[in-house]
């Protein structure tokens, strides 16, 4: 069986041909960088980690090309409330970001390009829209597309322009930019320079100063590191409309074949409502990972199917946190039975053998529930195998599942979560040193004062949590009973 996904543009499950054989590019919308990234965010980075983790595994040569945001109203507006300019504020976050993709094992992109750095490539595009009859200037520094020259307009998301109100986000509309509009369905490509904004968020054009439009950016970073031609375009459920339909009609529009294939992850709810700020129940991964650990976090996010809502809840918390229990412990039983088992590198996990339902279950529009079905199979089988007295059988197997979980980015003895595990380690170590250290300070204290049922009294709850403390002339030290 051959990798089938689910193409959005055609709302249906079709076979999946690379335009350039054993080639994949992939451009995935990345962060809008105006605040921290929540747990809507790293959803649909999970999502797309394993579709190339699994296109790396089948052999093919991905090229996966994920942007960052770094201007735009929002970034301008909130950076300008907080009294920050606006390129540290995106800064700030996209470092956030980055800070969230590591903790949570998701692979880096191939290039990761800022929209900041592409303005030549989005004036090009402009100008290349003008002259194709797609796109006008309004005398005033601003500059449209005209969604009513291409007939194919809303065909990704199957929409007829006659019942479209604006094809902007609300975010972006502002008087001054929809002031020259000939139909106020048209999408703005360059933006006039404001006075309000600061000098650094201006740009010289054939139009004035001013900068690029929200969905200029994709159009221009696609084209530049895939070409006119590439595989798939991924991005959160959200985006179809008015991003991915006005980033598919300004390459159209310039001539370019553009994305061959479409898929959207569906968004995370809490309690049954779509999370948003709005609700005031966005989660923050950077807090969230204060007391849940970060493969966990994955699983929660991971472990429904991408087109799927994710329930976020304790309760899918609780049940990620058993099923992550299970892969670990029984990965270090296995471990402690054939060291093997732990000493596989990349490469042997690499050329393991993977069971063919489980192939089948990703190729399947990535299919994890099935393939974690088939995780839990092979442990059973592992199991067996070490309990008969068959420690080579049951190695392979162990081997083989670590290969299957590593294509989910969830191997337990990788070194991605080994570091991850050594990282708690050395947070508790140094939250026990404080806490310790605290209690030996104010038992110095005590002594001074002369207060000795206090000085034992802190001497003895130290004692009794397993914390040994010898006096010298130096002064009170402390170790691990």
């Amino acid at each position: 069986m051959s990798l089938r996904i689910y193409d959005s543009a055609r709302h249906q499950i079709v076979d999946f041909e690379p335009v350039k054989a054993g080639h994949v590019g992939i451009y995935l919308c990345g962060a809008t960088v105006q605040g921290s990234p929540h747990i809507g965010h790293v959803r649909s980075a999970i999502a797309f980690d394993v579709l190339i983790r699994w296109l790396r595994r089948s052999g093919y040569q991905v090229t996966y090309v994920r942007n960052v945001t770094d201007i735009d109203d929002k970034i301008l507006n909130k950076s300008a409330e907080a009294g920050w300019p606006w390129w540290a504020w995106a800064y700030r976050f996209e470092q956030e970001f980055a800070a969230a993709y590591r903790a949570l094992g998701v692979l880096p992109p191939t290039y990761e390009p800022r929209a900041t750095g592409q303005i030549p490539e989005q004036i090009a595009l402009t100008q290349r829209l003008i002259d194709a009859g797609h796109a006008y200037s309004d005398g005033n520094g601003n500059v449209y597309f005209d969604v009513k020259s291409l007939k194919d307009y809303g065909s990704l998301t199957r929409q007829k322009l006659s019942d479209m109100r604006t094809t902007e986000d609300e975010s972006q509309i502002d008087n001054q930019t929809e002031a020259g509009k000939r139909d106020p369905r048209d999408f703005a490509l360059w933006k006039a320079a404001k006075s309000s904004e600061p000098e650094t968020a201006k740009w010289d054009s054939p139009w004035g100063k001013g900068r690029p439009g929200w969905h200029l950016e994709c159009s221009a970073m696609s084209r530049r590191y895939l070409g006119e031609a590439f595989d798939i375009h991924g991005g959160g459920i959200d985006l179809r409309f008015p991003h991915h339909e006005n980033e598919q009609a300004q390459s159209h529009g310039a001539g370019w074949s553009f994305a061959k294939y479409w898929m959207h992850n569906a968004w995370v709810t809490i309690k049954g409502e779509k999370m948003s700020k709005s609700l005031g129940n966005s989660l923050v991964v950077s807090e969230i990972l204060k007391t849940t650990p970060a493969a966990v976090l994955r699983l929660a996010l991971g472990a429904t199917h991408y087109r799927s809502t994710v329930e976020y809840s304790p309760e899918t918390l609780e049940q990620a946190g058993e099923t992550w229990n299970k892969f670990t412990s029984s990965l270090a039983r296995f471990a402690q039975a054939a060291p093997e088992v732990a000493e596989a590198s990349a490469e042997d996990l690499a050329a393991a053998a993977l069971p063919e339902a489980f192939c089948e279950a990703l190729d399947d529009d990535l299919n994890i529930a099935a393939a974690q079905a088939v995780i839990h199979e092979k442990i059973k089988q592992a199991n067996t195998a070490f309990e008969g007295g068959k420690p080579a059988e049951g190695a392979q197997i162990a081997i083989q599942i670590r290969a299957m979980l590593e294509i989910l980015g969830l191997d337990p003895l990788s070194e991605q979560w080994r570091e991850a595990d050594s990282g708690s380690d050395s947070a508790a170590t140094a939250a026990l040193e404080k806490l310790v250290t605290d209690q030996l300070e104010q038992r110095v204290q005590a002594r001074k004062e002369k207060d000795w049922a206090r000085a034992d009294g802190i001497r003895d709850r130290l004692g009794a949590a397993g914390i040994i403390i010898e006096d010298g002339a130096g002064g009170s030290t402390w170790h691990l009973g």
